[in-house]
C-alpha cells in the first residue's frame, strides 16, 4: 500500500506543480488559448490557484518523505480534492463535461492519497 500511495502522490505531485506553475507565471491571455475556463477569473485569482496548486503538490511529497509534520501530507491531498470539486464544478457550470473527467480522476487518485496517508499516519 505504501508502495502504490507514494507513486500516487508522485504522479499527482509532478503534475500539480507543472499546472500550478503554468497558471502562476503565465498571463491570462497566454492559458486563454488553451483554457477558455480562465476567460470566469481574474489573473490574481488564476494565480492564487495555480499557487495553491503548487502548495498541494509540494505538501504531498515533502512530509511524507522527510518525515516532519507527516500529518500534512493528507491534509494536502484533502486540498487537492477540494480543488479538484471546484474546478468540475467550474466545468459542469460551463457545460466543459468533457473536462470533468480529468478533474474527477485526479479528486480520486488525492482521495486515494489522503485515506491512505491517514489510515497509516
Amino acid at each position: 500500500m505504501n508502495s502504490a500511495l507514494w507513486v500516487v502522490q508522485g504522479l499527482l505531485g509532478l503534475m500539480f506543480l507543472m499546472v500550478g506553475f503554468m497558471k502562476a507565471t503565465k498571463s491570462k491571455e497566454e492559458m486563454a488559448e488553451r483554457m477558455a475556463w480562465v476567460e470566469d477569473f481574474s489573473a490574481s485569482n488564476i494565480r492564487a490557484i495555480g499557487i495553491v496548486e503548487i502548495l498541494g503538490a509540494i505538501g504531498l511529497i515533502l512530509p511524507a518523505a522527510t518525515g516532519i509534520l507527516p500529518w500534512l501530507t493528507p491534509l494536502a491531498a484533502v486540498g487537492l480534492v477540494l480543488t479538484m470539486i471546484g474546478a468540475a464544478v467550474t466545468h459542469a457550470r460551463r457545460g466543459e463535461n468533457n473536462m470533468i473527467g480529468m478533474n474527477v480522476v485526479l479528486l480520486l487518485l488525492a482521495g486515494f492519497v489522503a485515506y491512505g496517508r491517514f489510515a497509516l499516519v
